[in-house]
């Protein structure tokens, strides 16, 4: 595996590869690689000729309420669990040369950043779609692996990449799940035993939604409202918001008539957590 910070080594790897014609996939992440990205890198390997995968802790994407210091950054683990799935170049860019200084360029998608997550986290999804974009202008790979834990996220790059024309197919990973449901995550690291214990009503939740949906509910209030009674079981969960929207608009449903996104997010201990599915009626 080649591990590089410098962005002319990523190009020069990658033009290397296209002369060969070889497919090129790519996995953006911020580091504390665990099973979700791992996944994700097995996808790209079974459907590309070659892998890139980046860690790049993002600062544009944490806000007042994000401590971008207490981001864990175990990179020694990170490249040999990177090396394991099979990637073939690592990119690490630093800071201060992946945002040179006087660096003012943003890029938004409207409406999609503004709801969910993004009234939460103002300026969050900004910096999500600002630091892909400039990724994918330099690894400009053929398709780029996303997850679908971070569902509102995939949804706002694929209209960014859509938006822009860009080259570049955008491809969901299932989310990746620990025995007991808690979806993995980086911030899982977070929690403590008894927080740990706790975080598990946001899949258990889901899991009463689904179930729901299965036997023929179709009122957002009645999902809601069962949703936020599996909470009453967990009084580490704070904050707790829970959605039903469009799966392609993100606006929300009364009724569920067509494809939705069943989203839930809690601040568990010092972490916010997201977890969601999608459900189609048949």
């Amino acid at each position: 595996m080649i591990v590089t910070a410098r962005i002319p080594r990523v190009r020069r790897e990658v033009a290397r590869w296209r002369r060969r014609r070889d497919r090129v996939a790519f996995v953006p992440t911020m580091g504390a690689i665990h099973e979700g990205h791992l996944s994700l890198v097995r996808r790209a390997r079974a459907a590309a000729r070659r892998v890139v995968a980046s860690i790049f802790v993002n600062p544009l994407q944490f806000g007042p309420r994000d401590d971008y210091r207490r981001y864990p950054r175990p990179i020694a683990r990170d490249r040999r669990l990177l090396r394991g799935a099979g990637v073939d170049l690592l990119w690490e860019p630093a800071v201060a040369d992946f945002y040179l200084e006087g660096h003012s360029t943003r890029v938004t998608v409207r409406g999609l950043s503004e709801v969910l997550e993004g009234a939460s986290r103002p300026g969050h999804f900004e910096g999500v779609t600002t630091v892909v974009a400039k990724l994918l202008g330099v690894v400009q790979p053929d398709v780029l692996w996303l997850g679908q834990k971070d569902a509102q996220q995939a949804r706002i790059l694929e209209q960014m990449v859509a938006d822009l024309d860009l080259p570049v197919r955008v491809r969901r990973g299932a989310t990746v799940r620990e025995p007991d449901g808690l979806a993995v995550s980086s911030r899982n690291a977070y929690l403590g035993g008894e927080e740990r214990r706790q975080a598990v009503a946001l899949s258990r939740s889901l899991t009463t939604a689904a179930r729901l949906l299965r036997s023929g509910e179709r009122s957002s209030a009645q999902l809601k409202s069962a949703v936020r009674r599996v909470w009453r079981d967990y009084p580490g969960v704070l904050e707790g918001d829970v959605a039903i929207v469009d799966a392609h608009s993100l606006e929300p449903v009364r009724r569920v008539r067509r494809r939705v996104l069943v989203v839930v997010a809690a601040r568990v201990g010092s972490a916010r957590l997201i977890d969601n599915f999608e459900w189609e009626p048949r």
